[in-house]
């Protein structure tokens, strides 16, 4: 079931005046050995190592990149009292670490349609209003822009909530949104001087000499539910952004 995009919205009493939350990261690529290091941190980071595979000449060779994320620890703090509030008084079984693998996968399923231009795939996940404007862009894109949008489960380098919110509208109807970071992989041949913030990197992928180019690429993607009574507990896709591709 498509949710539409809320216009409005009432906050909740003082004591629950938090409506919007952002996430800052800096990020660190490790390969070969060699790291880029960020500003000295103010928290403890948080790394993720992911691997990947390469398949050449019919031999799949296993790579590393690790991706570390260092939130702001405020705004962390923050954000955990915004899943306090969905669990005492929406959903009390909620856990962010479920919802973001969930929306991981939910993402590379999506994106995967998107890069093969199968809209009508989209119904029932994408809100409806969305799938024609992006209808509209992905028709514009060249092949190599299309491929780019294409992120499988293995190539996700780290994920992160970036905005939550709840919303209440003039009819009472209640909705949770929940702003998901992705960083992503992507062999697709793009101009460099086309995506602005992608960081381009070499990786062996086989004998002496042998490099594959991968790019890093962000997307964001909003989830929202309504949680009025009788409603089905869906989470439906509200918003999708890809770096510069599809903004």
């Amino acid at each position: 079931m498509a949710l539409p995009v809320l216009r409005g919205c009432y906050r909740f009493p003082s004591s629950f005046s938090f409506t919007r939350l952002f996430f800052k990261e800096h990020i660190i690529l490790r390969r070969h050995d060699k790291t880029r290091l960020p500003p000295p941190p103010v928290c403890g980071a948080a790394a993720t190592v992911r691997s990947y595979s390469s398949d050449r000449d019919g031999n799949k060779q296993n790579q590393k990149v690790m991706v570390v994320g260092i939130p702001n620890p405020f705004i962390w703090f923050r954000t955990r009292i915004y899943y306090f509030l969905i669990r005492a008084y929406f959903d009390k079984e909620f856990s962010i670490e479920e919802f973001t693998e969930g929306a991981k996968q939910a993402f590379s399923h999506v994106s995967r349609i998107l890069s093969r231009c199968q809209f009508e795939a989209l119904e029932g996940l994408v809100a409806k209003d969305l799938i024609g404007k992006l209808e509209e862009k992905c028709h514009l894109l060249p092949l190599s822009y299309k491929k780019a949008l294409s992120a499988d489960h293995d190539d996700i380098m780290y994920t992160t909530p970036g905005d939550v919110g709840i919303y209440y509208d003039d009819n009472g109807r209640k909705f949770v949104s929940i702003l998901m970071r992705f960083w992503y992989l992507t062999s697709a041949n793009l101009p460099d001087e086309t995506i602005e913030g992608a960081r381009i990197f070499k990786v062996a992928i086989g004998g002496e000499g042998e490099t594959e180019k991968k790019r890093l690429l962000t997307a964001n993607y909003e989830f929202q539910r309504e949680f009025t009574k009788g409603v089905l507990p869906d989470w439906t896709i509200t918003r999708i952004e890809h770096s510069k591709l599809l903004d």
